[in-house]
């Protein structure tokens, strides 16, 4: 029975942040392992390419197939949950990446590795924005710092995902991914835990955050359409450009600078890591300073270092790509928090919206740039995709939300001056 979130009742709720932060990590490890599973496919393209003699633009429609249906499902299924919340769906999205884990392993064909990529796009589909959700009802109020622990675990899975690929997959064959659907199955359970805790308090906890709801003093129609597509342009300047290091950074430093297999994945293994430590920091820093100058500094901030890295020796170009990932990934918490702010009623879309359009973006950016490398080459790729970082200059059109919700706050619970 849903409690009036100003009556005794709901008044003498003890907090539960000991319990939302339990849940936040538990969520920020379902999701490492869910990305670790899925990077470890891209980290293998190598061994893909040799046993299948696929070619450069094959390589980028198996991105582009997990990627596309990621991006496809995910706004929708982001809609369906704001109205239908399933609490244990998470376990369901886990088992569909199980099995597409478990089926790339097996695969004899192309065709069964595009299938395989689109099982495990699926389940991502369902993955991240409900976890996304999960994560803004377990924050107490610090929706960055939740989003950053949150999409911190996804990047640390991605730093893991090229170490265990150089370390087991590589040495034993593409048959011994089979042995990581033990992470899945343990993500599964995990998973099917925080469903318990979503059915027990995260429901009521989503139904007092809309009571106790500041009332909105919403920007005009055209404005949230402008800001939403601001958003998204930097989203695309950003994820475009993340394509063209996860999917092409280990041939582009093999091709450069006759890297071994191992070698140039353990420089990506350093990038992800990098972008994880800006995942990690970007949440907070917006709690503090506001979402918009997070963005602001991180889409353009990293320009400098774009544009320098084609032109970098071995050394620099290591250097430049962990600033390149800890400049740049810092944006993402922030701009998911920012939307969410926007628009404070449809959460679970505004997530579904934001990773679909990330996966979106990789996996058409992976594609395009895959079949530019075919007719060009890699070095070419990399000059070009250095000035997309320049897009991060349309932030001047983003209102400052962070400031109009602070006041609003101030004058609900009676402290404006």
């Amino acid at each position: 029975m849903d409690c009036p979130v100003n009556s005794p009742a709901a008044s003498a709720q003890p907090p539960a942040e000991k319990t939302a932060f339990i849940i936040l990590i538990i969520i920020s490890v379902c999701h490492l392992l869910n990305d670790m599973m899925q990077t470890l496919l891209s980290a293998i393209y190598p061994l893909l390419q040799s046993n299948y003699g696929l070619s450069f633009a094959q390589i980028g429609m198996i991105t582009l197939t997990f990627q596309g249906t990621a991006s496809i499902l995910q706004p929708l299924v982001g809609f369906f949950i704001d109205r239908n919340p399933r609490p244990y769906s998470l376990a369901v999205g886990m088992t569909l990446t199980l099995v597409g884990l478990v089926l790339f392993s097996q695969a004899g064909s192309y065709p069964v590795l595009l299938l395989a990529a689109a099982l495990v796009g699926t389940g991502s589909s369902v993955f991240h924005p409900e976890s996304s959700r999960v994560a803004r009802m377990a924050s107490g109020g610090r929706h960055g710092l939740a989003q950053s622990l949150f999409q911190v675990g996804g990047n640390a899975g991605s730093a893991i995902g090229p170490l265990l690929a150089a370390l087991i997959v590589l040495r034993h064959g593409q048959t011994s991914l089979a042995w990581f659907s033990l992470a899945a199955l343990l993500g599964i359970y995990l998973l099917i835990r925080v469903g318990h805790w979503y059915k027990v308090h995260g429901l009521m906890r989503l139904i007092s955050s809309a009571g106790a709801a500041v009332p909105q003093m919403e920007l005009p129609r055209g404005r949230v359409a402008l800001t939403l597509a601001v958003l998204l342009a930097l989203m695309f300047s950003k994820f475009f450009y993340m394509a063209s290091i996860s999917s092409y950074y280990i041939f582009y430093l093999m091709e450069r600078f006759q890297l071994p297999v191992q070698s140039a994945q353990l420089h990506l293994f350093a990038f992800f890591g990098a972008v994880a430590t800006g995942t990690l920091v970007g949440g907070p820093i917006g709690d503090r300073f506001g979402r918009k100058v997070v963005i602001w500094v991180s889409i353009l901030g990293v320009l400098p270092f774009t544009l320098a890295l084609p032109y970098a020796n071995l050394f620099w170009t290591g250097v430049l790509s962990v600033f390149i990932g800890v400049i740049l990934a810092s944006a993402f918490p922030a701009i998911v928090v920012y939307a969410q702010e926007l628009l404070p009623a449809r959460v679970g879309t505004v997530a579904g919206m934001s990773f679909g359009f990330a996966f979106g973006m990789g996996g058409i950016g992976a594609a395009v740039l895959g079949h530019l490398a075919d007719v060009t080459s890699l070095g070419y790729v990399y000059h070009l995709c250095s000035y997309l970082p320049a897009i991060g200059l349309l932030a001047i059109f983003l209102p400052p939300l962070e400031t109009e919700t602070r006041q609003r706050r101030r004058l609900a619970s009676g402290g404006a001056q």
